[in-house]
């Protein structure tokens, strides 16, 4: 076999398996680090400055915002930074180092001036690593993670801003966990984190290589082995190479992380980083506040995808385009009732939908759409949402086989405005053959009378009729005429609030054994229901 199956770590008595995640990590963004070396083109200063703000209007505490010993414009956007005074005071700025003097030292000279600052050093761990690039024992990589801590403690002795320490041990997944032991107890001990001080020991999958259990197992392992835990914030930094990054993510949480590094919508070299926007939903669907603020995700998509020239897959959990769209007949009539039984400030509960998309920032517009797969429900829910109208359900079917003839031949969406013209066109106001003219219209007390002009094709007959009710009468004049139809449902509503709203109605017949339905809309609810009767028989074509 070319490939050989990851090996299981011994840990028995795990407990992150019965454990919860109860509450927001850290977050720490590497979108313009880890994000941005993974771009094609790279961000300009002017894009960098934008994101960096985002990240800031979000809520992220710790922002890793480059490498700024590796470029001269990775230290003028750090300079540019802390010189046009662009840091919150509660934010801090992280930056990547090697362990190497001179990259180190030219880090303290790009951040003099800042407030508070992580220095973050790594240097690569695992077999492979060790064997394939660098050609050195454990106690030679060792000593380089011990190098690069004091030289750190060197050139920032003096650094009158706040200074924290995060270690890596890169490709700390692919390392013996014995050896990520040792390591990271050697510079734990050499940073020697004093009172209440918290370094941050972070333990990337940067290659991801086995499945999430496995990710956790060794964040677990870690958390019970390193020395001096009060004084070590356990960080995760998943990459997404089986596309499994969300889950290790969470799993690394539930095993004792408290931190997490990642990139909004998930990229980063290869297959990406975790993607933060995702985890923090997963919170946040569970009753957890996730401690950022993504009530627009709109506008995190039109940044992220400016800044990396990366479109966003409509599918993207929580912010594609079409992530709150049905299209399936069942999965809309479902969400149609969930819809109508939500009640404002009550728990979430409609199917089909883990998230109310208005807490993101998105509308209902989306979530129905019609093409040749979906059903009644989904037209129903269309007309209701976005023009007003309360079709009965018994009228869905007949509303939802009209429009899915179109949908059918248009093999593709079919708009939520061409949905109300097929339904109009068919339904609403018919006038062909029957409609009436010059009617008038006469209540004393109990009795209501009728008189006018009734069409059937161009032939015009002048009808009078007496009755309890105005459709009453009108139902007897047709009866004179010799059109008979039984009356099935009659429904009625205003089609909008204000004293200008129109009302609607709905009549549903049966004329020999068929049966159909007729809306109509007038300026009060007597013209509305006349029309929508004789709506009802123009589409049932009943011939006297």
């Amino acid at each position: 076999m070319k490939y050989q199956k990851f090996n299981k770590i011994a840990l028995p008595d795990r407990q992150w398996v019965n454990s919860e995640i109860t509450h927001a990590p850290i977050w720490c963004s590497v979108d313009l680090r880890d994000g941005n070396q993974a771009l094609i083109k790279p961000m300009s200063l002017e894009k960098k400055i934008r994101f960096f703000n985002l990240l800031v209007e979000l809520g992220f505490k710790e922002i890793e915002i480059g490498f700024p010993s590796a470029s001269e414009v990775e230290y003028a956007f750090t300079r540019h930074l802390i010189e046009n005074d662009l840091i919150p005071d509660d934010v801090s700025i992280q930056i990547l180092t090697q362990a190497r003097e001179h990259l180190i030292q030219k880090s303290a000279e790009a951040l003099r001036g800042a407030k508070n600052v992580i220095v973050h050093l790594y240097n690569p761990t695992s077999t492979m690593q060790r064997k394939v690039v660098y050609k050195k024992s454990q106690e030679q990589i060792i000593q380089m993670a011990l190098n690069g801590v004091a030289w750190i403690k060197e050139h920032f002795t003096n650094f009158e801003g706040n200074v924290r320490f995060e270690y890596s041990p890169e490709s700390f997944t692919q390392t013996e966990l014995d050896f990520a032991v040792k390591i990271s107890n050697a510079v734990i001990e050499a940073w020697n984190p004093q009172a209440k001080e918290q370094m941050i020991l972070n333990l990337p999958s940067t290659v991801e290589s086995a499945t999430p259990n496995v990710y956790a197992d060794q964040i677990e392992y870690m958390s019970r082995n390193i020395v001096r835990r009060e004084n070590v914030l356990i960080s995760v930094h998943a990459h997404n190479d089986r596309g499994c990054a969300v889950a290790s993510t969470e799993l690394g949480l539930m095993a004792g992380a408290d931190r997490v590094e990642g990139t909004l919508l998930g990229n980063g070299e290869r297959t990406g980083n975790v993607d933060i926007v995702t985890v923090a939903l997963n919170m946040f669907t569970q009753g957890i506040d996730p401690k950022l603020d993504l009530s627009n995700v709109n506008k995190i998509v039109k940044v992220v995808e400016a800044s990396t020239e990366i479109p966003t897959h409509i599918r993207h959990p929580y912010v594609g385009d079409l992530v709150y769209t049905a299209f399936s007949g069942s999965h809309q009539d479902a969400i149609k009732k969930g819809m109508q039984q939500q009640e404002e400030n009550t728990l979430w509960y409609v199917p089909y939908l883990p998230i109310d998309p208005k807490d993101v920032g998105r509308d209902y517009e989306s979530i129905i759409q019609i093409n040749s797969q979906s059903g009644k429900g989904g037209v129903a829910y269309i007309l209701n949402s976005n023009f007003g109208y309360q079709i009965p359900k018994a009228m869905e079917a007949f509303v939802g086989k009209k429009v899915q003839e179109v949908s059918d031949k248009l093999e593709g969406v079919v708009s939520e405005a061409k949905i109300e013209e097929i339904f109009k066109a068919t339904f609403v106001n018919q006038t062909k053959p029957y409609h009436i003219k010059n009617l008038e219209i006469n209540i004393e007390g109990e009795t209501t009378s009728i008189k006018g002009d009734f069409y059937i094709g161009e032939v015009k007959h002048k009808v009078s009729q007496k009755a309890t009710g105005i459709i009453e009468a009108i139902c007897r004049a047709f009866e004179t005429l010799g059109v008979n139809f039984e009356v099935l449902e009659y429904r009625e509503h205003a089609l909008s609030k204000g004293k200008s709203s129109k009302a609607v109605a709905y009549f549903g017949i049966k004329s020999h054994n068929e049966v159909s339905y007729g809306v109509g809309i007038g300026e009060n609810i007597s013209y509305a229901s006349i029309n929508a009767l004789v709506s009802a028989l123009n589409v049932a074509k009943v011939i006297p």
